[in-house]
């Protein structure tokens, strides 16, 4: 299958990141169905043509022209020596299993003597991130061998010397009874573009679009909408507890000395805040989640 030259090509991760990535195109509005054993994604919107990709492979397909877009990791942007290369459209705190950063750690056995990355000088390092942990090194003039990993490299640490690995909880260390000697890199998922395509004007409008949707279903997943009546006359004491990006929403109900509010806060708010404006005098009170908060 080739995809139609004049669609936007983009590049989306298979693998690990695949089902929360689609997840979240959905939220923002775009409908995703991937067949069985296809690489090729179908989204609802006609000029949106979609191909699936390894992560890691996704900023130098951007580079080489072959999509014009991807959602990649921060970390193989710089694994690839890309940086300088594409154009991010906008960082997306979105992952596997949280929306922390996922981080590269440089990891020893519990028992290991090492205490400093200096302790590992003239041993050997596991790693997916190959390039990136070599420069780590050289930039503090440790000598070290770097060898790339396969997978299953916590086991590797006490094989070798140590490990860099990829953790977003740091259980899968905890787990394996490893110790973190220092943090590599931290990395975010990113949606970057070619620079030809950020310079073809229909495309580049095409890009912050899609940017726009996909940041503001992230912003919304941690907060909900409430809605609830009230006396007009408590509103100037309920308007103080109302957390809002400007004011709430207000509008006359047809029973007279009434209102009805609308604000959208934090999730965590709410079950603090629900108490407080029923107590105050709120009646009907309805929360409801969102699909996209876009300031």
């Amino acid at each position: 299958m080739t995809l139609p030259p004049s669609s936007l090509r983009i590049g989306l991760p298979s693998g690990s990141l695949q089902n929360a990535t689609v997840e979240l195109f959905g939220r923002a509005g775009y409908r995703i169905r991937i067949a069985d054993r296809s690489v090729f994604p179908s989204f609802d919107d006609p000029g949106i043509s979609a191909v699936l990709f390894r992560a890691q492979e996704i900023s130098r397909y951007v580079v080489d022209g072959i999509i014009d877009c991807g959602l990649t990791g921060h970390d193989w942007i710089v694994e690839n020596g890309n940086l300088d290369d594409v154009v991010e459209v906008c960082e997306l705190e979105y992952s596997r299993a949280s929306s922390n950063p996922a981080k590269w750690v440089l990891a020893v056995p519990e028992e290991s003597p090492v205490k400093a990355p200096e302790d590992l000088a003239y041993k050997v390092i596991a790693t997916e991130l190959v390039q990136t942990t070599r420069r780590y090194f050289q930039e503090r003039n440790i000598p070290v061998t770097v060898e790339f990993s396969w997978g299953t490299t916590e086991i590797k640490a006490r094989i070798l010397d140590g490990i860099v690995d990829i953790t977003e909880t740091g259980s899968s260390i905890r787990a394996n009874n490893l110790r973190i000697i220092d943090t590599i890199l931290s990395s975010t998922t990113r949606f970057i573009a070619s620079k030809s395509a950020w310079n073809d004007p229909a495309k580049r409008e095409k890009l912050e679009n899609i940017a726009m949707l996909l940041t503001g279903a992230i912003a919304a997943r941690s907060k909900v909408g409430l809605k609830f009546n009230l006396p007009e006359s408590a509103l100037p004491a309920v308007a103080k507890l109302l957390p809002s990006e400007r004011s709430p929403t207000v509008s006359r109900l047809n029973e007279a000395g009434w209102i009805a509010v609308e604000v959208i806060l934090a999730e965590k708010q709410e079950r603090e805040l629900i108490p407080q404006l029923k107590r105050a005098g709120a009646t009907g009170l309805i929360t409801y989640p969102l699909n996209k908060v876009i300031p």
